[in-house]
């Protein structure tokens, strides 16, 4: 059998030419330029003839003798400009491959006097798009007015390209275009900061460590080494935020310090934080986070691991205070957003648990039957940020989750205003409504239980104007009611609200919101009614990017066994109440028939009715009364709540102190995301910030950058986003971080942030 092999072809590439991949080759010089494919002239232009060395080009990639990154480099351009020459050429023929001298089409609008206006808008604070409606700009010529581009060539100047053509305009031809308004890159031409070390090794810590297992110090400082392209550098864009929430300060004020040790308060608080923002808010997450790259953000040698994070939640939750700081925490929040205290939304959240423990049932809503879980109770603001979070007792209904809320919610409001206090159906009860305005405040719920319709001429339309400036418009009847209080001291009085009603979705039936404020316009009313949800998307996203539900000890104590809960043997002895209550219905349903027969004879006959006639009609009925009087007697003996150890002995809870810690650090984290999305939406002018603004942070925070410590100054320079107008982005942001002065925790370094270009 012949074998036959294939022979590459042979490189007949002439005397002085350059090659072209393994096929083509090009000679140029003074007489013009030649193209030679396998050895053949295929094609020639002469000097000066642009369009006929751009064709040559073309065609090579189109003959596919060569790539199109082999032909720009061999023609002395870029891969763009010989993609441009090819369209060019398909939609316009040879004709458009001649240079066309374009000039400018009109002066530009930037002169320097418009520069200064700029400038000093710009120094007021005032957004970009702002500046550009004062100065009838667009938001892009803003931008790159005060960028400091490079100086622009004079007008009717040109720029010569490789090929000997001449273009007019600031850039050669086949540049990309670059997102201006960045600031410079590190490695840039223009004068700035000198250049760092890529990914420099931390300063070795060793010696401290030493000194922190004996207990010599009280703990490491933060100590920087400058450093290029550190991967994880973005997280610093969360300092300025977590620092409103009140995380760190309140942190100290509850516990001060901890022992002496390697790693402080500061320390593991923005770890944590850092941690839940990258999407690993347990501690075993720290695991999948490389502890050098985070330790760079740290100002330390490496970030802690697991067991050293488990080992210092621990001493704090020896402490017991973490009810204290979240309180602290939510104070400080009201106090920097007053406006978030017009409404506080409450309700109830159901954690599941799938563990070994005997812990107590109680109906689960996403999995709509009962099941092992605790129950925690939030408290939001107007804008759905949490505030609060405590766990409630095993089988407590969101009604005494809330009156026993009421302290804490005056606490935390801190003065004499009446506040709007929104929760759902699971806190129907006039006695609490009455209780809450008593206290000072509003109440805002969806009626529970049946209702009369309300007339259909009572509805007209109402429209509402929200914080961004949209327009909500809806069909709504404003009526009051009177609400029958059914037990505590105010038995058998009504209390007065206010009913907003409205249709549902599908127009079929009518749905009722009540409230004691009787101020507010009804449009408003059902606004924040509606804004309820905001809490519940507070919890999906928790659960999604910060591990809500997750069990974050699994530490669990004795349940206490004389706590006294709802006797399981109730619910079966008023169940025998309602089968007598129905056997004796049925049972008078026929003895009226029978009566009702007997009194009733055929026509011309008589019948004579005797006691006894009628007692044996009767006696069904007797014999249902006597026992349905027996049943309740049953049930009224049996008591309504017995203690813990009679009904469940040995039942367990979950270690509370351990998860309201980790609950503080994922408020903080979350409110941290939410501030800086809210930057976004309102300050940057993104255009797709609605849509957009959680996902550009995320990707910002998980970013790369320059860390370069200065004596006073932590520079932060982040390297740039997917796309220019991400970069863009963010770069708007750091100009509204720096001017909030953050200091880096646990040093005198003040934060400034900035981005590189695309260049």
């Amino acid at each position: 059998m012949t074998v036959m092999t294939t022979q590459p072809p042979l490189p007949l590439v002439p005397a002085g030419a350059t090659e072209i991949g393994a096929a083509a080759a090009m000679i140029e010089d003074h007489d013009g330029g030649r193209v030679f494919v396998h050895g053949n002239l295929c094609f020639a232009w002469d000097t000066g003839d642009i369009a006929g060395r751009r064709l040559a080009a073309v065609s090579l990639m189109r003959i596919k003798a060569a790539t199109q990154v082999q032909v720009a480099a061999a023609f002395g351009t870029s891969p763009l400009t010989v993609w441009r020459w090819a369209q060019a050429l398909a939609q316009a023929g040879v004709s458009a491959l001649v240079p066309q001298r374009t000039g400018p089409r009109r002066a530009s609008k930037l002169t320097t006097e418009v520069i200064a206006t700029i400038t000093g808008l710009r120094e007021q604070g005032l957004s970009l798009r702002v500046i550009g409606d004062r100065v009838a700009v667009s938001e892009a010529s803003v931008r790159r007015a005060i960028s400091e581009p490079e100086p622009e060539p004079e007008k009717g100047g040109t720029a010569t390209t490789s090929d000997g053509s001449a273009e007019s305009g600031p850039e050669p031809e086949g540049e990309p275009e670059v997102e201006k308004g960045c600031s410079a890159a590190i490695f840039d031409d223009r004068p700035g900061p000198a250049p760092v070390p890529v990914l420099a090794d931390p300063l070795p810590r060793g010696a401290e460590r030493v000194l922190a297992r004996f207990g010599l110090i009280g703990y490491a400082p933060p100590v920087f080494t400058p450093c290029a392209r550190a991967p994880l550098a973005g997280l610093a864009l969360g300092l300025p935020a977590l620092a409103g929430t009140g995380l760190i300060e309140a942190a100290h004020a509850v516990y001060g310090e901890l022992p002496n040790g390697f790693y402080s308060l500061d320390a593991m608080l923005c770890e944590g934080v850092f941690r839940a923002l990258l999407g690993q808010a347990r501690a075993e997450g720290a695991a999948r986070v490389d502890p050098v790259a985070l330790g760079r953000v740290l100002g330390l040698d490496r970030a802690p691991e697991v067991k050293t994070i488990r080992r210092k939640i621990g001493l704090l939750a020896a402490a017991g205070k973490a009810g204290d700081w979240i309180t602290a925490m939510a104070r400080r929040h009201v106090q920097a957003r007053p406006e978030g205290a017009a409404a506080l939304y409450v309700d109830g959240h159901v954690r599941a648990y799938a563990g070994t423990r005997k812990i107590a049932k109680t109906h689960v809503p996403r999995l709509k039957f009962p099941a092992p879980a605790t129950v925690e109770t939030w408290v939001s603001d107007a804008a759905g940020d949490p505030l609060l979070v405590v766990l409630a007792e095993p089988a407590a209904s969101l009604a005494g989750e809330l009156r026993r809320l009421i302290p804490e919610l005056r606490t935390l409001v801190g003065d004499d205003r009446r506040v709007l206090v929104g929760f759902d159906r699971g806190g129907w009860s006039p006695t609490l409504f009455a209780d809450l305005d008593a206290a000072g405040f509003d109440t805002l719920t969806w009626r529970k239980g049946p209702t009369a319709d309300i007339e259909q001429h009572k509805f007209i339309e109402h429209c509402h104007t929200d914080e961004h400036g949209r327009t909500h418009t809806w069909r709504l009847a404003d009526t009051d009611v009177e609400l029958d209080i059914t037990d505590g001291p105010r038995k058998g009085e009504t209390f007065g609200m206010r009913q907003i009603s409205l249709f549902d979705a599908a127009g079929t039936r009518q749905m009722h919101i009540l409230t004691t404020r009787r101020d507010l316009p009804a449009a408003e009313i059902r606004y924040r009614m509606g804004s309820r949800w905001r809490q519940e998307n507070h919890y999906r996203y928790a659960r999604i990017h910060f591990d809500l539900d997750s069990h974050d000890s699994y530490r669990a104590g004795d349940d206490d066994p004389t706590r006294m809960v709802p006797n399981p043997a109730k619910k079966p002895a008023y169940q025998q109440v309602e089968n007598a209550r129905r056997a004796l219905h049925s049972a008078e349903t026929t003895s009226d028939a029978a009566l009702l027969a007997a009194h009733s004879p055929q026509p011309g006959t008589s019948v004579l009715l005797t006691n006894a006639m009628i007692n044996t009609i009767n006696a069904d009925v007797h014999t249902a009364e006597h026992a349905l009087d027996a049943a309740i007697a049953a049930h009224q003996a049996i008591p309504a709540r017995v203690p813990l150890a009679e009904v469940n002995p040995g039942q367990q809870i979950l270690d509370t102190e351990t998860k309201l810690i980790h609950h503080a650090i994922r408020i903080a984290a979350y409110n941290t995301m939410r501030s800086l999305a809210r930057a976004i939406l309102t300050d940057t002018g993104y255009t797709r910030a609605d849509d957009e603004a959680h996902t550009l942070i995320r990707t910002a925070l998980a970013g790369s950058g320059d860390i370069v410590p200065d004596r006073d100054t932590l520079h932060i320079r982040l390297d740039p986003l997917n796309a220019p107008r991400h970069t863009a982005a963010i770069d708007e942001l750091c100009r509204i971080l720096n001017d909030t002065n953050t200091v880096y925790p646990g040093t005198d370094l003040t934060l400034r942030y900035s981005t590189k270009s695309h260049q």
